[in-house]
């Protein structure tokens, strides 16, 4: 007993722990993108938000971008509606597909499938069920650390690039999310964040933040960030002392809050742990929702600039997660053992991915109201300096479609075969392609997308509302219509 007791200890002390990388921080973090390209029409705004599941949500995401590549017709730019990206959000698997759009744009698609969607991502893990140490490794803390799948996706796609590449290179606003394990709050790789943290985004590695936000319990140790307290003059954004003293502030407000007051107190904090960002929200749009609940600026997340010549927002949600399994609800027995932890994981992530859902939704309509009065409140002169002219003006002109593309508008021969699909960082080529072609067809099918389409170009895109009211889905109008 006393040998095997021993030989645990020895394997538990191999366990995958991953040291620190972020560096102090020296001045203050600047925001996620330098500066906003000018584009040929930017009248639109889109953002888009990608699920986590595993190499599957990859390639649901990549799906997704390409059937919005596909629209140039309609928008007469190069790429489409990609062109007027100018924010992405990821978790877990979604997350490398976001990192990816977010540091290369549009060209960063080709290619995408070939060096990435279709190749072993755990090359280097330890994923054996069968081998003892594996398993060891994994209830000690985790079987593999960042070593192996961040070390993948640097070779493969990221090339070492940091968030100081990312803000330099692309216009677009990139949000990858994590879950802080002890505050059980989202965790948004930001510049606030890090600045409680008292550390430089800047250099931290884009493949270290989507490793966080992949980081399933037992299979990967938590990703671990020092605060570096002390070493920068750190003082807490209003919205943060507002939270802490308005009994109105929302309970998601209240706990981001609180988490970077721990980052900020070296008595609670000295390392944070990160783990998949689909423990606390799954479609990574809580970020948003807390942005807009935080915002000191009615046009916030945009600029000035975006938000005056802004007439129409699209946002969508590519949701890869399967249906149900309702195998164990036909028999007394059980579920037991792992399936037991798997149901109750599951079903707490869903649940905050829905809460999460529903509250950006909201924050978004709030948010329409908020931007056309001010809009409407805009001296001209503001107006002829932000937008270029005042000819066509019109303050009310602002339509908002917010929906989800999932596999439950899809046919039900092709939703079977997508339920077979595992959540793995390793699919064979036609499971890829399966999930690539539903991403499009998805995405073709959500009548918000839709409705989008139907309000740049008139009775054009009719026949296209049609066929995704065929598909399963519902006709719509913009949020506060």
């Amino acid at each position: 007993m006393r040998l095997s007791l021993l030989a645990f200890a020895v394997l538990a002390g191999c366990a995958a722990w991953n040291k620190p990388l972020n560096p102090p921080l020296e001045g203050a973090n600047a925001p996620l993108v330098e500066a906003a390209a000018p584009l040929a029409d930017d009248s639109l705004y889109v953002g888009l938000a990608f699920s986590g599941g595993g190499m599957r949500a990859s390639a649901f995401a990549y799906g997704m971008l390409e059937e919005l590549r596909a629209q140039g017709a309609i928008t007469g730019t190069p790429h489409g509606i990609l062109d007027h990206v100018r924010l992405v959000s990821g978790v877990s698997g979604g997350s490398v597909t976001a990192a990816q759009f977010g540091l290369y744009g549009p060209a960063g698609l080709t290619g995408y499938r070939e060096r990435y969607l279709l190749t072993n991502a755990e090359k280097y893990m330890a994923n054996s069920v069968l081998n003892p140490l594996t398993l060891v490794k994994g209830l000690s803390g985790g079987a593999n650390g960042r070593a192996t799948f961040a070390r993948y996706l640097d070779e493969v796609l990221y090339k070492g690039a940091t968030y100081g590449d990312l803000r330099t290179r692309s216009p677009i606003k990139t949000w990858i999310n994590a879950t802080d394990m002890a505050n059980n709050t989202p965790f948004l790789f930001s510049p606030e964040t890090f600045d409680a943290l008292c550390s430089d985004l800047s250099k931290v590695p884009i493949s270290e933040a989507v490793a966080a936000s992949a980081a399933f319990p037992l299979v990967f140790s938590p990703i671990v960030l020092q605060a570096h307290q002390g070493t920068c003059t750190y003082q807490e954004p209003d919205w943060l002392t507002a939270a802490r003293n308005n009994p109105e502030a929302t309970s998601a407000m209240k706990a981001q809050a609180r988490a970077l007051e721990s980052y900020a107190n070296p008595a609670e904090v000295k390392f944070v742990k990160l783990l998949d960002g689909g423990i606390t929200d799954n479609f990574g749009t809580t970020g948003l929702a807390i942005e807009r609940a935080r915002a000191q600026a009615p046009y916030a997340p945009m600029t000035e600039a975006e938000a005056v010549r802004m007439t129409r927002m699209l946002f969508l949600v590519a949701n890869a997660g399967v249906e149900k399994d309702y195998g164990w609800t036909q028999k007394i027995p059980g579920p037991g053992g792992p399936g037991l932890a798997m149901s109750i994981a599951t079903a707490s992530m869903s649940a905050a991915t829905r809460s999460g859902y529903d509250a950006m939704k909201g924050e978004l309509r709030l948010w329409q109201e908020d931007l056309i009065e001010w809009r409407c409140a805009l001296p001209l002169a503001a107006v002829r300096r932000l937008r270029g002219t005042t000819a066509g003006w019109d303050c009310r002109d602002v339509k908002l479609f917010v929906g989800q593309a999932s596999f439950e508008t899809l046919p039900k021969s092709m939703r079977d075969q997508l339920n077979t699909v595992p959540t793995r960082l390793r699919l064979n080529p036609d499971q890829v392609d399966l999930v690539i072609e539903a991403g499009r067809l998805a995405t073709r099918a959500t009548p918000e997308f839709n409705g989008f389409l139907a309000s740049l170009s008139g009775n054009a895109v009719e026949d296209r509302i049609a066929a995704g009211i065929a598909a399963g889905g519902r006709r719509i109008t913009p949020l506060g219509q």
